[in-house]
């Protein structure tokens, strides 16, 4: 049980030299990303569902303990807006399913267009398999009501902390035994990093909020010029200042090599 810190995403070209040594293929960079952290947040399914054999692939090139979260497709989200949410759910578990114990949770992000109906998520949320940890983020500020939260304890599901301009864009609720929190885009230069002190507090937030038996899991989106690495990694020494248990982060002196 610990605080699982990770980025949004392992390809991105402007991590070489960053994360990447020069000379690593871009065809190893998923096992190279997990030589340092033990978790990603995909986005890919998001964009197009990938196969099953993909997902099994990732599971092949990642070692034990890693975990992987996973965006729910924007045909789901943006598209079907939560509606009819049986196949498109039962789509997504079924080829995720191949992850194995590499799966971790489930991200629904939802569009920032869509207003809140509690009932609509309380039958999307119902469709997931039983164990299945689903992390919600509204983008929509009439998703704040009490009938939301209450939707969100009874499901099981997390509200999905967020991030941008180094300040939160939900509220802080705690909704079920485990967290996740997403950060977007920091105020510090060069843009778009974190300073030390929007970082300390969010470590704070978390140990104030979570017992060190939890599972919080952290992802940062921030990852023009590999912000989202250097953050990651600033990010995990924070935590443990606040005496709490962090998964594998790069050592800050330079991960490529």
């Amino acid at each position: 049980m610990t605080v699982l810190v990770g980025t949004s995403g392992w390809q991105y070209k402007d991590w070489r030299e960053v994360l990447y040594p020069r000379e690593r293929p871009q065809r190893l960079w998923l096992e190279e990303y997990a030589r340092h952290f033990a978790t990603v947040e995909s986005n890919a399914a998001f964009y197009r569902l990938p196969e099953e054999k993909t997902f099994a692939d990732w599971r092949d090139r990642t070692p034990d303990g890693f975990v992987m979260a996973v965006k729910a497709s924007r045909y789901l989200t943006h598209i079907k807006r939560l509606r009819e949410p049986q196949e498109p759910v039962g789509r997504l578990m079924s080829r995720a399913a191949a992850l194995g114990p590499r799966l971790g949770p489930v991200l629904l992000q939802l569009p920032p267009t869509l207003k809140a109906d509690a009932g609509l998520l309380d039958d999307c949320l119902s469709c997931f398999p039983a164990g299945t940890r689903v992390a919600v983020e509204p983008r929509h500020p009439s998703w704040w009501t009490a009938e939301v939260r209450t939707v969100l304890e009874r499901r099981g599901a997390a509200l999905c902390w967020a991030d941008r301009g180094s300040r939160p864009v939900t509220p802080l609720w705690r909704t079920t035994d485990w967290g996740y929190l997403r950060f977007h885009e920091g105020r510090a230069e060069p843009w778009p990093r974190y300073g030390r002190q929007a970082l300390t507090t969010w470590a704070r937030r978390i140990a104030d909020t979570w017992p060190d038996r939890a599972d919080v899991y952290t992802y940062f989106n921030n990852d023009p010029g590999g912000a989202a690495v250097r953050d990651a990694t600033t990010f995990a020494r924070a935590v443990t200042a606040r005496g709490r248990t962090v998964s594998r982060a790069p050592s800050g002196r330079g991960a490529a090599r």
